[in-house]
């Protein structure tokens, strides 16, 4: 049975896909505008340089 739609299928030996999905569910996804916009602060150095500032300073903070 299909975790995504519920609906019984077979599976078949060396065909693509997941095991608890319907061939029909698992095909890929279309890619599209989407994918480029998956982090908008992926170009943004600052904001890269804070993150890992605020990563450092999560990691290492002294407990006093």
């Amino acid at each position: 049975m299909c975790v995504v739609c519920g609906e019984e299928f077979e599976l078949k030996p060396g065909k693509p896909g997941f095991a608890n999905r319907c061939p029909t569910c698992s095909e890929p996804e279309e890619e599209g505008p989407t994918a480029a916009v998956a982090d908008p602060l992926s170009g943004n150095r600052e904001a890269a340089a804070a993150r890992r500032k605020a990563m450092r300073d999560m990691l290492y903070r002294k407990e006093s």
